[in-house]
């Protein structure tokens, strides 16, 4: 799992987010941050209390295009 750090043009403070490799939302912030360092620091504290195993498969990186050949 990865902790990824984001802010919006709305909400220009940080919060961080727990992403399996498949690319889900595992667990995201409530409470805001001053700096990335700060929500990248408390997101990596959050996920080794969660202490889990992250048996997702990551996506394919590429998008099949079967369905547009004409048979």
């Amino acid at each position: 799992m990865q902790v990824v750090a984001f802010s919006t043009p709305q909400d220009p403070l940080w919060r961080w987010r727990i992403v399996n490799y498949a690319g889900e939302l595992v667990e995201e912030s409530r409470e805001s941050f001053r700096t990335i360092a700060g929500a990248l620091e408390q997101g990596s504290k959050r996920l080794r209390v969660m202490d889990v195993v992250d048996n997702s498969v990551p996506a394919p990186s590429y998008r099949s295009t079967r369905h547009l050949r004409v048979p």
